[in-house]
């Protein structure tokens, strides 16, 4: 029986709407509280900080890196089906890795396995509401972007809360019961109806004269058909986002994975220093809307991505605040400062790439972005931790790192998007001059003779020069 097909920007879109909202809440706000657990892991597997460093580095790598797979299940089951099963993957991988002997074991299960999961569940709601959403894209990612605020807000209390008396042990198994809840937001994925018309059989296909593929050839051929490589070569808008926004998060994540235990380390209360991440959290229930409104203006529509560059700028900058002072007041002032950066930059990040690419391109775009975002984020907390290693746990140069990557990213990437658009309108300028050039008309005038009784045609040029 064929399923009832919903229609863009109805009633259900809202439904969706909130079920994108809380299974980014659930996915993309995890991540923030594993600082929380990065002493508790250090004392029981008695591991350096670059060791212990991975666990965070490569879930959140898989979380982004699965973008291509995601969107492989996407096309062949649809977003409904990807999501449940990225809820269950999630779940498995919690639940063996509250049974954990070692750190390698830990990062199969609570890394590899778990990261996968949440990127099946968060990429394929993005993805759904790109469908469901046509006039108000920029409004609804703003929106759905609060669950992450939601998510960054609730997961370091409620870790903090189990922490203390479950163990972390304890916690990772009840973690997993939570992340059962993207099954249920996953069955509110309704299909919905779409503007590109069904294709049409007359008959089976007549057998092919070419021979098959091999196997490397049919493998080629995936990468290229799920993959944005076309886009990212001829598209430069594309290339420069994609190259810039790998660069950023080589700094990005440091102060969600760090911050915690730089605030230990300097004597604040572990309930404090956890509340730090809980005010970022907070703070972007209010702001990512308002950055969600202001981007999705007509008036700004052509100056998102410099908005964007200005967020990321604004963010490298206010790590700095950290390294000047580690007293809690001084703290809780760098999470203000710094929510409101990190608004922008997750308001603006799908809308700049949705502006940049079609959008039924848009799945193979985001998957190429994430996998380069996943390879930067596999780098960098390790790196920060090697740091940390070599400089006896001085917690400044982390900061400073994260500064640069990100300062340097920012000015990349404004810098860029400034000389193409200076030459697209040179481009379309040079266009409209030879259009007009060969659009010349001749003009037919009648010009009277000097005797006033014969009139003969007379041929005008007009001739067009640039000012």
């Amino acid at each position: 029986m064929p399923q009832a097909l919903e229609r863009a920007e109805g009633g259900w879109a809202w439904v969706v709407l909130l079920a994108s909202m809380m299974t980014q809440g659930l996915t993309l706000g995890f991540p923030t509280c594993i600082g929380i657990f990065f002493t508790e892991l250090q004392h029981e597997f008695q591991a350096s900080n670059s060791e212990t460093s991975w666990f965070p580095s490569i879930l959140t790598a898989m979380l982004h890196a699965g973008g291509p797979l995601c969107s492989i299940l996407v096309g062949r089951f649809g977003c409904r089906v990807t999501v449940m099963l990225g809820g269950v993957l999630a779940c498995l991988g919690m639940v063996a890795s509250s049974f954990c002997r070692t750190l390698s074991q830990l990062y199969i299960a609570a890394g590899f396995i778990t990261g996968l999961g949440m990127c099946f569940s968060f990429q394929s709601t993005i993805t759904v509401l790109g469908f469901y959403f046509t006039r108000r894209q920029a409004m609804a990612n703003a929106l759905a972007s609060v669950g992450v605020s939601l998510g960054i807000t609730l997961w370091p209390l409620l870790a903090r809360y189990l922490l203390e008396d479950l163990g972390w042990r304890g916690t990772f198994l009840v973690f997993g019961g939570v992340f059962l809840h993207c099954c249920v937001c996953g069955a509110i994925l309704r299909p919905v109806a779409t503007s590109m018309p069904p294709e049409t059989r007359e008959g089976p296909p007549p057998p092919s004269k070419t021979p098959v593929p091999s196997c490397l050839a049919a493998c080629g051929q995936a990468v290229q058909r799920h993959l944005a490589f076309d886009i990212l070569w001829h598209n430069a808008g594309y290339r420069v986002f994609t190259l810039g926004v790998a660069w950023m998060i080589l700094g990005f994540p440091l102060p969600h994975v760090f911050l915690v235990p730089y605030a230990m380390r300097h004597g604040v209360d572990e309930h404090r220093a956890a509340l730090l991440i809980s005010i970022i959290g907070f703070s972007n229930i209010f702001l990512r809307p308002m950055a969600g409104l202001v981007a999705g203006r007509q008036d700004f529509a052509s100056h998102r991505k410099y908005l964007f560059s200005l967020a990321v700028l604004l963010n490298g900058l206010t790590n700095l605040v950290c390294v000047v002072s580690a007293d809690f007041r001084v703290l809780v002032g760098y999470c203000l400062v710094y929510s409101v950066s990190m608004s922008g930059v997750g308001a603006l990040f799908f809308q700049v790439l949705m502006d940049i690419v079609p959008m039924d391109r848009f799945s193979r775009a985001l998957g190429l972005c994430t996998i380069l975002e996943s390879i930067s984020i596999l780098v960098s907390p390790p790196l920060a931790g090697f740091l940390l290693d070599t400089t006896n746990n001085n917690f400044s140069y982390v900061f400073y790192m994260s500064s640069f990557f990100l300062i340097s990213a920012a000015l990349f990437m404004g810098g860029s998007f400034c000389a193409l658009q200076k030459k697209e309108e040179q481009g379309r300028q040079a266009e409209a001059e030879a259009a007009t050039m060969q659009a010349a008309p001749q003009r037919t005038l009648t010009v009277e003779g000097t005797d006033g009784s014969e009139k003969r045609p007379c041929t005008e040029i007009m001739y067009v020069t640039s000012v």
